[in-house]
């Protein structure tokens, strides 16, 4: 039997596992670090005589300590190489102290870029070219400056990648039919992997999927091909139809002699109406009897 400690253990697992899981619409909290950084004792010297030498300068160096940051944008600053703070600075003015400190701005808009055309091959063994777009933005400025070098393109290459990975567990009629739970899956995978870098992944789209020119065709002929069985059908259960109508009716006709010879008197008409022509109409034996009995 699983003690209390064991399904307690088990319980925070499997919340961990759920928190883990792809939400796109929630955002994902600034990291705050607010542990104090030891700047040693030469660190402490340096920025001593930055504070001397912007107190002496005032108001030349007024301007170089006084930054404005808009309200998309977001500053993280370095102190002697060290992160500032743990939390970036702005929408606003914001001090630095000239020499000691600096600054790289964030942009926190949403952005978007193109995927390049990937030949990718299908689970069912066809080659096909997919592209995409992909909408992301910084959810955490730190992240992004500290964890990577380049959010930006490695969010790009990781997302080439990530689109192969993904349609090649997929059958060329998923990829054709399945986009949506195509990208819903692409958005989880790439939202995973950029979390590190303080990448929100938003939405993902699969724009175009190109097939070759003979799979083209094939599926074009495959195509025709069941619209003609189709076609066929149809017809022959109308000629079966219309044979047990005929059946029917010439029970009807056989039960009163008279009616035929009616329905050779309306199908004469029709024919006189429409075209003006030598006509051939069958003359029943059965109305020369009267006549013959007579001699």
């Amino acid at each position: 039997m699983m003690t209390t400690l064991d399904m307690m253990n088990n319980s925070k697992i499997d919340r961990q596992s759920m928190d883990r899981q792809c939400e796109s619409n929630s955002p994902r909290p600034i990291t705050n670090d607010d542990t104090p950084r030891s700047l040693g004792f030469c660190g402490w010297f340096f920025i001593i005589l930055s504070i001397i030498f912007t107190v002496s300068m005032l108001p030349i160096t007024i301007f170089m300590c006084i930054k404005i940051v808009q309200e998309y944008e977001r500053a993280v600053i370095f102190r002697l190489g060290r992160i500032m703070d743990r939390k970036p600075k702005g929408p606003g003015m914001f001090f630095v102290l000239p020499c000691t400190d600096t600054f790289t701005k964030v942009d926190l808009r949403s952005k978007s870029f193109d995927i390049p055309p990937q030949e990718i091959l299908t689970k069912d063994s066809v080659t096909v070219c997919v592209d995409g777009v992909v909408y992301f933005r910084v959810s955490d400025p730190i992240s992004s400056v500290a964890n990577v070098i380049n959010a930006d393109l490695s969010t790009r290459l990781l997302a080439q990648t990530t689109l192969r990975n993904v349609l090649g567990t997929k059958n060329l009629s998923e990829v054709l039919s399945d986009r949506e739970s195509i990208s819903h899956n692409m958005q989880c995978a790439l939202d995973e992997a950029t979390h590190p870098w303080g990448i929100m992944v938003e939405r993902v789209e699969i724009k175009d999927v190109k097939l070759p020119q003979q799979l083209q065709r094939a599926m074009a002929a495959e195509a025709e091909a069941s619209r003609e069985a189709r076609a066929k059908v149809i017809a022959a259960e109308g000629e079966m139809n219309a044979s047990r109508a005929l059946k029917e009716a010439s029970m009807v006709i056989a039960e009163s002699p008279s009616a035929l010879q009616l329905r050779y008197l309306q199908t004469l008409n029709t024919i006189a109406a429409e075209k003006n022509s030598t006509i051939i109409f069958p003359l029943p034996i059965d109305l020369l009897h009267p006549f013959m009995s007579r001699k």
